[in-house]
């Protein structure tokens, strides 16, 4: 079953940690990005958990709305589609999402939304814990030092490549996010070796090529999109 909603759809506020890091097993990472697309040179990877409060958040509204939600996602960095700004392109692997029309709708632009899942960001002092958890049980933990002080203002498109009938697409999402002043990863825990997202589990030591996180995070899901290589997929 699809849904009714068209995009682009708009979350505004979200409490946000992104993160890119280099995986323990590079090659396992590389089999995970299809033929016709390559991984970055040092296969990074990248997380985002993220919780949207309420279900005023969001442009889709009735019996179609996304409400409140949270969502984990992850995946691999791509070579030779970054952006004009120099954000590399980026494949998903693995969708996580607490609402089920938020998941139906990402899964109608080729995102591999499957498995249901809860996201938790609790900040406790300058303590930052993020959990995703898949069915009952915590999967990914992230626990950072965190001090949101005097927010600074971020802005700009990430690029994320799906595949739609067996051709690739290109997703340009634009975002405003308010960057925590200070924001440093402690440790970054894949806690089931059993799940298939142990597979992008990070190198020891970790090795965080880029992280941030955002009190509030706001953008469009999923805009200015077109087959690969088209106009509006470029």
């Amino acid at each position: 079953m699809g849904t009714a909603l068209h995009p682009p759809q708009l979350v505004t506020g979200s409490r946000t940690l992104y993160l890119v890091w280099v995986p323990a097993d590079p090659d396992a990472v590389a089999k995970l990005v299809p033929e016709g697309l390559s991984p970055a040179g040092d296969c990074s990877c990248y997380i985002n958990q993220y919780v949207v409060d309420g279900p005023d958040q969001t442009s889709a509204v009735g019996a179609e709305s996304f409400g409140a939600y949270s969502l984990t996602y992850l995946g691999v960095n791509l070579s030779g589609l970054d952006t004009e700004a120099g954000v590399p392109g980026r494949w998903w692997t693995h969708y996580y999402n607490s609402s089920d029309v938020m998941s139906r709708y990402a899964r109608e632009h080729g995102v591999p939304a499957g498995e249901p899942g809860h996201t938790t960001l609790t900040l406790s002092g300058d303590t930052l814990v993020a959990t995703t958890h898949l069915d009952g049980r915590p999967v990914i933990r992230t626990t950072a030092t965190v001090t949101v002080g005097t927010p600074q203002r971020a802005a700009g498109q990430l690029r994320y490549i799906t595949r739609r009938d067996g051709e690739f697409h290109s997703g340009r999402y634009a975002y405003v996010a308010d960057l925590a002043e200070h924001f440093q990863v402690r440790s970054f825990e894949f806690l089931d070796e059993n799940h298939p997202t142990y597979q992008l589990r990070p190198a020891d030591p970790l090795q965080v090529t880029f992280g941030f996180y955002a009190p509030s995070m706001s953008f469009v899901y999923p805009g200015g999109e077109g087959p690969l290589g088209s106009e509006h997929g470029s």
